[in-house]
């Protein structure tokens, strides 16, 4: 089986990494700097434990792929990249390539099913950075990542415990998990955090924005009957397997999103994050002014490519406030 990694920023970069050097078969799609800083020089992999270059095989689009029928392809780009990438896999793979959706948010599954017939939900916790071209961090210094999976929305096979299993040998913690969406909204109510972690400094009034950004988001679960995993049971799951350790002598520096805001790549996650409560919130009459003033901000700092922590946390509750 060969594994195709599209999106090898920082989650794929790191399960591409794991994946190569367990002796796996795998091909990464990158795109711009990162990609030529790849195929000129590998990929540039650091964790607690190691730093190498691994001469990894990347391309820059799915039409450069020649595909295999042992194909499987492991989406990793953010969910505001996922569209157009399918798009593209679709008209160079066809419609029944194996599709894992390894990404935060949970509408990705339903982008992909609308275009491919073996469609696949797979949790990510895994702490990965990126921030230059040709190079991925990770920070876990024990495990490296949780990434159960499962047929999307609710079932397993063959498929999904081998990949699981492939994931397993190469330092991952990977289950077949039929129920794994209700992981995934789980994980969504934790990563509504990244945009505020992304345009706003740390503080006191930081813990109330994020208790009502949880109580919307648990409201609207709630109204659209989505079953979702307790925090008890999430944080069971994840345990303390992946203990965080400095890499190179620096611990993590952010989050996915922040990251974005970093690197200045005018565009976010938040659409999919924030953005998914609000859209519930339309759907089933249930206010969600947090959530909003999140999107909205997260969306206008990406936008005009602005420095992270920029935005005062008074000025957030204000406009929380205003909005409510």
């Amino acid at each position: 089986m060969r594994y195709i990694i599209y999106g090898a920023g920082g989650i794929g970069g790191v399960i591409g990494a794991q994946l190569f050097q367990g002796g796996v078969d795998v091909l990464l799609v990158a795109r711009g700097a990162h990609l030529q800083a790849i195929q000129d020089k590998g990929l540039h992999y650091e964790t607690p434990h190691q730093t190498v270059s691994l001469p990894i095989a990347a391309v820059g689009h799915p039409r450069e792929i020649g595909f295999r029928t042992d194909d499987v392809v492991i989406l990793t780009m953010k969910s505001q990249h996922t569209q157009g990438a399918l798009d593209d896999l679709r008209a160079a793979a066809g419609d029944k390539i194996a599709v894992f959706c390894c990404q935060n948010g949970v509408a990705n599954e339903r982008m992909a099913l609308r275009r491919f017939a073996n469609v696949y939900a797979m949790m990510v916790y895994l702490p990965a950075m990126a921030l230059e071209p040709g190079m991925v961090q990770t920070h876990a210094a024990r495990l490296t990542g949780v990434l159960d999976a499962s047929i999307y929305p609710a079932a397993s096979n063959d498929l999904v415990a081998e990949v699981t299993g492939t994931l397993e040998d190469v330092n991952f913690s990977a289950r077949p998990n039929p129920t794994v969406m209700r992981f995934k909204y789980s994980k969504l109510i934790v990563n509504l955090n990244n945009a505020l972690a992304a345009v706003s400094p740390p503080g006191d009034e930081a813990a109330e924005i994020r208790a009502l950004m949880r109580a919307e988001a648990e409201a609207c679960l709630r109204a659209a009957d989505i079953d979702c995993a307790s925090q008890a049971e999430e944080k069971a799951r994840r345990g303390d397997l992946m203990k965080s350790a400095p890499v190179s002598g620096q611990d993590r520096g952010g989050g996915s999103s922040w990251q974005s805001i970093v690197r200045g790549t005018g565009n976010i996650e938040a659409d999919f994050l924030n953005g998914e409560i609000v859209l519930l919130g339309r759907l089933h009459g249930i206010p969600t002014p947090a959530n909003l003033v999140l999107q909205r901000q997260a969306n206008a700092l990406a936008a005009r490519k602005g420095k992270p922590h920029s935005i005062p946390l008074a000025d957030l509750q204000r406009m929380v406030e205003q909005a409510s």
